[in-house]
This record gives structure tokens, sequence and C-alpha cells, in this order.
């Protein structure tokens, strides 16, 4: 499977199997941007579970509902985005860490 492939699997991980499909690329591949990808997309699922999870929390006191409503929307959309991206064969960084490389 070609890299672009590889990303398009990566991304798309996210629907089936967001942390198994992304830590097994990163483990086959020697790629650096394939893995680079494959890590930005396992912390991409971490950091949105917990964001969700205290959005959660706090919607019992009414204040965390649109944070729960756009942290759904960006779980949802942002692998979308990366998809598109990837079928361009243009590299993507996901949002919320892409600071952290």
């Amino acid at each position: 499977m070609e890299k672009t492939g590889i990303n398009v699997l990566t991304h798309a991980s996210a629907f089936f199997a967001p942390y198994l499909v992304p830590t097994i690329v990163f483990f086959i591949t020697d790629d650096e941007l394939v893995k680079r990808v494959a890590l930005q997309a396992i912390l991409f699922q971490l950091i949105m579970g917990v964001l969700i999870t205290i959005s959660t929390i706090l919607s019992f006191v009414l204040i965390g509902i649109p944070f729960l409503i756009g942290f759904g929307i960006m779980w949802f959309a942002v692998p979308i985005i990366g998809i598109v991206k990837a079928l361009k064969g243009e590299y993507y960084q996901y949002p919320i860490v892409k600071h952290f490389f």
C-alpha cells in the first residue's frame, strides 16, 4: 500500500478503530511522515475523548452543552478533512495536536 493509502486508512480509522489502526500503522511503517500522521491520529482521539467526557459531565449544569456539541462536530469532521487532504496527496495536521510536533 502506498503512502497515500495508508494515510487515508489512518484518518478513516477514526470511525471504526480509532486507536488500533493508527497504532499498528505506527509500528509497521518506516516512513516518518506516515508515523507522524498515525501518532497525531492517536493523540487526537485521546484528547477528544477526554474533552467530550469533561463536556458531558459539565452538561449536567448546562455549561458543557455547547462544548459537547462543538467537540462532537469536531470529532466527526476533522478525520473527514484529513481523508480529503490525504486523497489529494497533501499532509494534514490535526488541529489540537499539531502544536506537539
